[in-house]
Parts: structure tokens; C-alpha cells; sequence
């Protein structure tokens, strides 16, 4: 089923911003100085708004409304840090705008979509500062309101002469933040989330338009925080940060915000209609949980000790590679092999085709390794992986899931794991790699049944398209070539296939030589993975 229009250009915004904040994450991360220099807001953008983005790929949205909703619902759960959890307000009180706004004026409804995002964003904070993410919003939607009257009266040219005029005004606004905010001004930085959020608006102006802004960069700090590994940070500074999700009414948050104000600061508690996602620095941890407690239900908890947290960056930067493993479930014979060479540990479940908690636990602990990535490379194993990965966790491995959904995902990740990097900027790197990576697979059907492209009988050959079965075919090759055309049509350099048990030398002979015709200028890798059921997956990057 194709998608709707509307619901193409929100992902492809998704797309473009997720790029460009992993490109532009070390940078964000390096401008932190402001609440804590804790080295983190790009990659808490970055972490965010992919949870967004994933929200809606995981909904399979048929219109624009399930679509945002999805994607206001995936911001607040997966929001990360201070900026995060602003970004996450911004986006769902933006995605609530679209749905109600009037779409006959398009330059009008962007406007007033960032308007509300950015008084929501406000109404978040409980003590908003200026020369933050805040005012760089602020400054946006302002421009946007003024550039409504002089938008062109071509409805489809209206968005992008507002967006344009929206990251111009951001960027300004960046620029201003540190005469507004001394931490700025002393360090010789713009505000961190400020500089994501215009990162966002550029991929937005990109989408809408076609055209790429080119943004000069931005000055690291002149003056790093000493490293104060044995102790807090300073007496005037909140020693943790608290997280969580919390199930509660929206009668009970005004005491809530009253009583974690009183605590600490940096408080910002976004959400509504009974979800609330939970951000303060304190220094009293159990009094902060506590009154999530009499609040209503705080789970997710999330728990971070600055001082620590600086400390390990710290052993990070003097020694590039503190032991880190990389797990991987794969899914035959061949495959473990590839994983193997690609320097990670492999996991294999019954028959190649499921493993255990159990299973993906041991072998995070037989890597030996205080950081473990693990690729679960199966929609299925992802939440089994996911369990394992807080088990090891709790037995202090620092362990987190990259959520590669396929096989060739896990081969895009596995294959620019740096260890020499620091654990969030490798996972970041894969996580990216992985998302980028377009799938597809061949199978034949063994019962009738309908699919997403009609009918089928057993015995017929099922072409599988992001997840999707997208071909109906009479044979393997007809159905591969189907598939490859469909993956190749977005773009790619390089095609790889990784061939099945089932899988013989003519098929991928045909389909090699179909596109080899088809496409000529694309690199061709052929990889004999072993795995059952389908007899030849396929990968586009």
C-alpha cells in the first residue's frame, strides 16, 4: 500500500533532520555547557527524534493523522536530557497544530504550528531561560508569523517560503544566545539544543524546498570544566539527573511540578492526557521518585550521576577503547560468519531462527567487554534483546540496542563499528548506517493468504519490501528483480545480496544481470548467509 503524500514528506523531513543531527551531533555535543557540561545534548536530539521517526515507521500510518499522532507519541516516550524532552514538546504540541490547523493555508498553519510549539515548549519549563533552545524557538516562530503576509499566494510554494524565513531567524537567534546567557559567553559557545533545533529547521527547510542550506561551522568551547571525577560537580549544581515516565492524571502534575521545583532545578515535565514524560537535576533522588509516587505511576526510571557521567568521558578520552563488544543475532551459518569477521559475536537461536533472553545475555557476558552493542537484526528478537540488554545493565555492562529490524540492517551497522570511538558516538555512527540501509528479501508462500500486494496461493514467490510484502510473483527471479527495482528506485551505490539455503547460483546470476543492465554504476556484493526461509535477502545503501 503506498503512502499518502503527506505522510511521504513527514518522513522524509524525519529523514534529512535524523541525518543531519547525526552529522552534526559531536559538534552539538561539544557546545554543551549549559546546565551541565555533560558532553550529551546532540546526542539526546539525536536519540530522540529517532524515537519519534521509528514511531511512525512502526505505526505503518495510512494517513497523516496516525502518522503524527505516532510520531507526538514516539517523542515523548523516547525523549532523552533536558533538550530532548523540550524537542519532544515542541514536536507533539506541533503535531497536535497540523491535526487541527486549517491545510487551505499552508503558510498560515506552519506558522501557527510553530507559535504553539513554542509556547508549549515554555509552559514545559518550569523556570524557562533565555539563550536556550526556548529562545531560538521563540525567535522562529515569530518570523514565521511575520512571513505569512509576504508568502507567494501559490499554495505549494507557501510552506517553504515560511520554513526559510523560520531557519533564518533560528540561526540568528543561535547566534544571539550567548549575550543572553553567560555560560555562553564564557565558554565562546552558542546554546547546544538552540543548535540542534536549528539543525530541524534546515532539514525542514530542505524537504519543503529541495534546496540544502550551507551553514558555516560553529566554535568548539575556548574554556572545557574541569574534570571532577571524585566528586559533584560544585555545591550550586543538582548532583543527578532523574528521569522517568509517569502515569498520572492531569489534576495531579501541578503539585507534581510544585514539589520537584522545591527539589532541584532544570525541571520540565511535558505531556498530557494521562502520560508524562519527567526531567529534574536534584540532589535527593528518592524524594524525587517519591513524588512521581504520589503523583501517580513513574516507571522508565533513568538515573544519571553527573560527576560519573563526566568521569567515564573522561576514561573514554584518555583510553580510545575501554573494551567494548559487539553482539549479533544472526540468522545462519554464513551470516555468523559474516558478524564474525566484522569483528562481533554472534547469537544464534533455534534453527537460526529465534534465541532467547538467555541466549543473548550470555553472550554479552562472553564478550567479556564493560560495553556491548547488541543487533538484534530481527523485529522479533529486538524485544528479547532489549530485556537482555537491562539484565546486563544491572550487572554494570554498559549495553545498549541499536533496533536493526534485518539482517543486512545489522551488516550496514556492524560494518562502521569504530571502537576507537566513544560509546555514544559508535552507536549513533551504527545506528545511522543501519537506518539508511534499505531491505528486502524473497520467499515463497506456504499457504494462501493476503498480502499487502494482493492474494496469494502456496507455492507462489512473495517479494518482501521494507517489511511489507510488496510482490506477488510466479518464480524467485521475478519476484528478486521486482524487489531490487523497488529498493534501487530510492537511490544507492550498493547493492548486496546475501544468499539462502535455498538459494542457487542461477538466481542470483539473473538478478546480478538484471542489474547490471538496469544499473550500471551500482557496486554488486554476494554473500552466502545460510539462512532459512528466505532464500536471498537483499540490501540497498
Amino acid at each position: 500500500m503506498s503512502q499518502p503524500a503527506e505522510v511521504a514528506l513527514l518522513l522524509r523531513w524525519c529523514d534529512l533532520a535524523l541525518e543531519r543531527l547525526g552529522a552534526a551531533r559531536e559538534e552539538i555535543d561539544a557546545l554543551n555547557v549549559y546546565p551541565v557540561p555533560d558532553a550529551d545534548t546532540g546526542t539526546n536530539l539525536y536519540l530522540t527524534f529517532e524515537a519519534a521517526r521509528q514511531a511512525i515507521v512502526d505505526s505503518r500510518p495510512t494517513s497523516l493523522v496516525q502518522a503524527l499522532r505516532a510520531f507526538a507519541h514516539g517523542a515523548l516516550l523516547g525523549a532523552r536530557g533536558s533538550s530532548g524532552v523540550i524537542l519532544s514538546q515542541l514536536l507533539r504540541a506541533g503535531a497536535d497544530q497540523l491535526l487541527r490547523g486549517d491545510p487551505t493555508k499552508p503558510g498560515q498553519l506552519l506558522a501557527d504550528t510553530l507559535t504553539l510549539a513554542a509556547d508549549a515548549a515554555y509552559s514545559a519549563v518550569a523556570v524557562p531561560v533565555e539563550g536556550t533552545i526556548l529562545s531560538v524557538a521563540r525567535a522562529a516562530e515569530r518570523a514565521a508569523q511575520e512571513a505569512v503576509p509576504r508568502a507567494p499566494e501559490e499554495l505549494t510554494r507557501q510552506m517553504g517560503f515560511v520554513i526559510k524565513a523560520t531557519a533564518e531567524a533560528a540561526h540568528r537567534a543561535l547566534e544571539r544566545t550567548p549575550e543572553q546567557l553567560e555560560a555562553l559567553r564564557l565558554a565562546g559557545v552558542v546554546d547546544a539544543g538552540g543548535r540542534g533545533l536549528c539543525v530541524i529547521f534546515d532539514a525542514g527547510m530542505e524537504a519543503l524546498t529541495g534546496r540544502r542550506p550551507h551553514r558555516a561551522a560553529l566554535p568548539r568551547p575556548l574554556v572545557l570544566p574541569p574534570s571532577q571525577p571524585e566528586a559533584d560537580l560544585s555545591a550550586a549544581v543538582p548532583a543527578y539527573e532523574v528521569m522517568y515516565l509517569l502515569d498520572a492524571a492531569d489534576s495531579a502534575v501541578g503539585a507534581l511540578r510544585g514539589r520537584l521545583s522545591a527539589l532541584g532545578d532544570s525541571l520540565v515535565v511535558v505531556g498530557g492526557d494521562g502520560l508524562w514524560n519527567v526531567h529534574v537535576h536534584v540532589d535527593d533522588v528518592g524524594a524525587a521518585i517519591e513524588a512521581g509516587i504520589e503523583a501517580g505511576r513513574p516507571y522508565r526510571v533513568r538515573v544519571t550521576h553527573f560527576a560519573e557521567q563526566m568521569s567515564q568521558a573522561e576514561a573514554v578520552r584518555r583510553n580510545a577503547n575501554p573494551g567494548r563488544g559487539v553482539v549479533a543475532f544472526a540468522a545462519g551459518a554464513g551470516l555468523s560468519k559474516l558478524f564474525t569477521d566484522a569483528g562481533a559475536v554472534p547469537v544464534t537461536g533455534n534453527k537460526g531462527l529465534r534465541c532467547s533472553t538467555g541466549d543473548i545475555l550470555e553472550t554479552i557476558r562472553s564478550t567479556g567487554c564493560a560495553e556491548v552493542i547488541v543487533l538484534p537484526n530481527d523485529k522479533h528478537t529486538a524485544a528479547v534483546a532489549e530485556v537482555a540488554a537491562h539484565a546486563a545493565r544491572e550487572q554494570g555492562i554498559r549495553t545498549t540496542v541499536i533496533p536493526t529490524r534485518t539482517q543486512v540492517q545489522g551488516l550496514a551497522a556492524v560494518a562502521v563499528h569504530e571502537p576507537s570511538r566513544s560509546f555514544d558516538d559508535d552507536v549513533v555512527s551504527m545506528t545511522s548506517a543501519a537506518g539508511h540501509s534499505r531491505h528486502g528479501a524473497v520467499t515463497v508462500a506456504v499457504r494462501d493468504a493476503m498480502t499487502m500486494a494482493g492474494p496469494c496461493r502456496a507455492g507462489d514467490s512473495l517479494g518482501v519490501v521494507e517489511g511489507d510484502f510488496a510482490v506477488v510473483a510466479d518464480d524467485l527471479t521475478e519476484a528478486a528483480t521486482q524487489v531490487v527495482e523497488r529498493l534501487l528506485a530510492g537511490g544507492g551505490e550498493l547493492l548486496t545480496l546475501v544468499k539462502g539455503q535455498d538459494c542457487d547460483g542461477e538466481l542470483v546470476r539473473r538478478v546480478t544481470s538484471h542489474v547490471a543492465v538496469l544499473r550500471p554504476d551500482v557496486e554488486i556484493c554476494v554473500y552466502d548467509g545460510a539462512q532459512a526461509r528466505y532464500p536471498l535477502l537483499i540490501g540497498v545503501e
